[in-house]
């Protein structure tokens, strides 16, 4: 199988948001990484293209579509009080969505992993409305193209990014085809993602929520996943995983709270490979707002992805398990044990 690929266009920088914290510096910064490391700069970089309305409206209410469209074309402005759309937004979250939808492409040909590095993020996006610096949802919308074009039956959905996904998980509450996982910080935006939210109807048991206290360290998320994620996800045993790589669990992130270290994002990967050997992976980038933490975290997620050697040397070494941490993994267990052998 051929090497594996990044997912970058330019123009995602034309996302305009002044000195907003979710900037083009981000996914400037991660570039300028990759094209300094010798390994990385070497992967093929695949060009997006824009999604089509109905694979957005797959996702999204059309209504909402439109409100993006009128309101970029008009100049731009605030579709709530975190998330600004400028005069290029629409465009450039169409071509974020397709990116994604890109990336599912070249995996279920003959690409081994992609790293789709688009923006605006997306995993905070719900039905009818921006949240949390995210216009459309990337990885939901991605999903329901893998569903609907490659029938495929089971997606795995990895999000480490330290705010909860509530737009991915409102996506598929009700669908046994999706299992959505994800560590967080509680109490923090946008507050949910509790233990028991574990899906609806069909969907029921297909949710796995383990909201985590402030500082949680490499060690306590390696345990997290050793013990509840990798156990579960191998019995769904899926044909497609996404992870969605918020780097902004690291110690350095000037929005959160934990304390992974760069290099913990290729051991959260090399987790997340373990359960889908096929190299049917796709990272997607969410959040991640210390420049230099963010350019080195995706690094070492390329690295993982892409099997070449990656060490970042950072000072700050935190190790340990919290009991903090095991006791709300077992809390987690508890809850999921009715669902899947953990």
């Amino acid at each position: 199988m051929p090497a594996g690929a990044i997912v970058y266009d330019p123009a995602y920088r034309d996302h305009e948001t002044g000195d907003h914290i979710e900037s083009k510096s981000r996914i400037e910064a991660i570039m300028e990484r990759i094209r300094e490391d010798v390994r990385a700069r070497r992967v093929q970089i695949l060009e997006p293209f824009r999604a089509a309305l109905d694979q957005v409206g797959a996702n999204h209410d059309v209504q909402y579509i439109a409100s993006v469209r009128r309101l970029a074309e008009a100049g731009g402005g605030w579709l709530d009080l975190d998330t600004y759309c400028s005069p290029k937004s629409y465009e450039v979250s169409l071509l974020a969505v397709g990116g994604v939808i890109c990336a599912v492409d070249a995996v279920m040909a003959d690409v081994h992993n992609v790293m789709a590095i688009v923006r605006p993020p997306g995993h905070h996006a719900v039905w009818n409305k921006a949240m949390g610096f995210c216009i459309f949802n990337n990885v939901a919308c991605a999903a329901k193209y893998a569903i609907s074009s490659k029938e495929i039956e089971r997606v795995l959905i990895v999000d480490w990014d330290v705010h909860h996904g509530n737009g991915t998980q409102a996506s598929f509450y009700g669908d046994s085809r999706v299992l959505y996982m994800s560590t967080h910080q509680r109490p923090f935006y946008p507050g949910t993602g509790d233990f028991e939210e574990v899906g609806s109807g069909e969907g029921e048991g297909f949710t796995v929520n383990l909201p985590l206290p402030p500082g949680v360290n490499d060690d306590g998320f390696f345990y997290a996943y050793d013990r509840l994620f990798i156990p579960i996800a191998q019995q769904f045993d899926p044909e497609l995983t996404f992870v969605s790589a918020g780097q902004d669990i690291h110690y350095a992130d000037p929005i959160g709270g934990m304390l992974a270290t760069s290099n913990a994002f290729r051991g959260l990967t090399e987790r997340v490979k373990s359960v889908t050997p096929q190299g049917q992976v796709i990272a997607c980038l969410e959040g991640g707002y210390d420049l230099q933490a963010l350019a080195d975290s995706t690094l070492t997620i390329c690295g993982s992805l892409f099997d070449f050697p990656t060490q970042v040397d950072e000072g700050h070494v935190n190790s340990g398990i919290s009991k903090h941490v095991s006791d709300r993994v077992e809390r987690a267990i508890k809850v999921q044990s009715k669902y899947w052998e953990v």
